[in-house]
Order: C-alpha cells, then structure tokens, then sequence
C-alpha cells in the first residue's frame, strides 16, 4: 500500500483553499455592499424620515348631520384621513370641532399642549379661524384649512361657483342639442340661501352655466330653505303653469335632485325634464347592484348626473399637501377641489362599485 496516498493534505494545500473561500468571502460581501450603496439613498432616507403627529380638527361628527350641502358626513371626511395617513409617517389626533367656536379653540388648546407638528382646522367661522390661527403660530405650528381660510395658512377648497357653472352648462348644452327650438325653462332649486354652506355661490355658478347655450333661457328659482319635501308642490305649479314647456333643473344637492324627479314623475311630466344634482353622495351611486339613478345600467334616467365635492376623498388630497408642508417644501397658497360632472358614462371609473368582483 502507497502510504503518501493515504497522507494528510499538504499544508500549502490547506492554506491555498482558506485563501480561496476568504476571497470567494469578500467578493460577494463587496457585491452586497454595492447592491446596498445602489438602493442606499431611498433606504436611509425612509429609515431616517421621523414621524409626525398631525390634529385633524373635523368640522363636526354629529351622526347623520351633513357637510357643504352635499349627503356627505363628517364620519366620512374622518375616515379618508385614517385610510390616507397610512400611506405617510403620520400619527393623527382627532379633534370634533362639533361647529362650536368654544369647541374649536378648546381643541386647538389641547393640540398646543400635545406639540402636533400641524393642526388641520375644518371650521366655518372665519373670527374663530383667526384666532385659532394666532394661537398656533404663538406655539410655533403649522396649520392648513379646509373650506374656510385662517390667515397664514394654506387653504384647502371646493370652488362652489365652479361647480353650479358646470351642471349649468351641461345642463344648457342639453337642453340646446335636444330640444332645439323648443320652450324651455330653467329652475334652480335647494336650499338656496344655505350662507354656511355657500349655496349662493353653487346657484350663481349654475345661473352662468344654465345662460351658456341658452342665453336667452328664463330662469326661476325654488327655495326649499333645507326642506326637500317642499319640492313636489311647488315644482309641480312650475309644471303646472308651463303645460308645454320642457324644464332643465339644476338642483343644488342630491336630495333636491332626487325629489325634483318624483315631482315631474308624478305629474306625468318625465319626458320633460332633465336634472343634475350636486355632491355625488350614496344616494344617487353605488354598487353593481344597488340601481341607483347614476349607473351605467340607467342612461335613461332624467337625472343627467351629479357634480362630484369628493368630500369623502379629502384625507388622499390634503395629506399630500400636509407632508409637504412638514417637510418643509412651499406649497400653494389654495388648492381647489378637482369638481367634475359624473354620470352614468364614468361613475363606475370615478367611484369603482364596492361590490364588483
């Protein structure tokens, strides 16, 4: 028997094999540094960006009490903010400023005493705005307002003369295409002297708007002052009193919009009108199932369709502009609300039904 054959490795051998694995070692742990360097930037700046506590200070969460004219509620608005805020390094703190000045300023005391990094004030008293506003920056923080400016703040909007303008012009383009040369009246209905919720501003809008194809177009006006049980009997001595007149209603949020149609059906008057309401809330869409009047199943339906406030999306568009300001980037002094016409052509792509599968 060969003994050398059945002999320990050299030890040159042993060390040449260390070297190997040690070098094999260090390109790969080289490699990793340089996959890590490639994706360093964005991994340290997401491991180093703090997080910041924000105060949402709701315009009120009262059950069932609605916002802005529209069928949206203040638990809606709380909610877009919870489910936004998880896409940012926010802690929020909720605050209900349940529509009382003493509330307001007892919520931005609180605020203070927590050291929120910004305060978001949804409030419609502009007095109480201003001090709120001098209250925060004593304290050094940051504040946006929704719908209602506070001095040195940006200000976050719907444009309600925008909106009327633009259900009044489709609206007018309608009545223009379809029923050329025909009598034709215009009505404006709601709640039309709503101050807080700046319903003036939705009606003269509506006015232009109704004016833009048709401008000789008379038009009257029908004050439900937030009653829209009161729709049927005075639409229906409108109707009445224009036996062959066909009627364009731009009515001033869903409610109206939907009792507006009632009135005209009961009065066997369906073929002469056409209706675009205003907020575009649950009462006129919703899911594949629901039948609503805005769906893509019903084109017939009289009620055209409905400005969109998206109310219930606020907590995506204001955030954005919340970390910007935290971040300490300028942003815009007013941002506006993005209102656009839905109807049954597009209301499953601007609010995709919950129960699709």
């Amino acid at each position: 028997m060969d003994r050398a054959a059945h002999a320990p490795a050299p030890r040159e051998g042993r060390r040449r094999f260390v070297l190997a694995v040690g070098v094999a070692g260090i390109v790969l742990a080289g490699s990793l540094a340089l996959s890590w360097l490639a994706r360093g930037p964005v991994l340290v700046a997401a491991a180093q960006e703090r997080r910041y506590k924000v105060a949402l200070a709701n315009l009120t969460e009262e059950p069932g009490a609605t916002l802005e004219g529209t069928g949206f509620t203040g638990r809606e608005v709380r909610e877009s903010f919870a489910l936004a805020a998880r896409r940012y390094p926010i802690d929020l703190v909720f605050y209900d400023n349940k529509r009382d000045p003493q509330k307001a300023l007892a919520n931005v005391e609180d605020a203070v005493k927590r050291k929120v990094d910004l305060y978001i004030q949804y409030l419609d008293d502009p007095a109480t705005n201003v001090k709120i506003g001098q209250s925060l920056r004593a304290a050094g923080i940051r504040a946006l307002s929704i719908n209602t400016p506070m001095p040195d703040a940006p200000l976050y909007t719907m444009d309600n003369r925008a909106a009327g303008r633009i259900a009044g012009e489709a609206l007018s383009e309608y009545g223009a295409r379809i029923w050329r040369g025909t009598p034709t009246l215009g009505v404006l209905l709601g709640n039309l002297r709503a101050q807080e919720s700046r319903i003036p501003e939705r009606a003269q809008g509506a006015t232009e708007g109704l004016r833009r194809h048709l401008p000789a177009l008379k038009i009257t006006t029908l004050d439900t002052q937030g009653n829209p049980a009161q729709i049927s009997p005075h639409l229906a001595k409108i109707l009445a009193a224009n036996p062959a007149t066909k009627v364009l209603v731009a009515a001033m949020d869903d409610a109206s919009a939907l009792a507006a149609k009632s009135a005209l059906d009961s009065a066997g008057r369906l073929a002469d009108g056409a209706i675009i309401g205003q907020g575009v809330d649950r009462s006129v869409h919703g899911g594949m199932n629901d039948k609503k009047e805005i769906d893509p199943s019903n084109r017939g339906s009289i009620v055209l369709g409905s400005v969109a406030f998206y109310l219930d999306r606020y907590g995506y568009e204001i955030l954005p502009i919340a970390m910007r300001m935290l971040r300490g980037e300028t942003v815009a002094p007013r941002t506006v609300t993005a209102h656009r016409l839905i109807t049954a052509a597009n209301v499953f792509i601007e609010y995709p039904p919950y129960d699709m599968n």
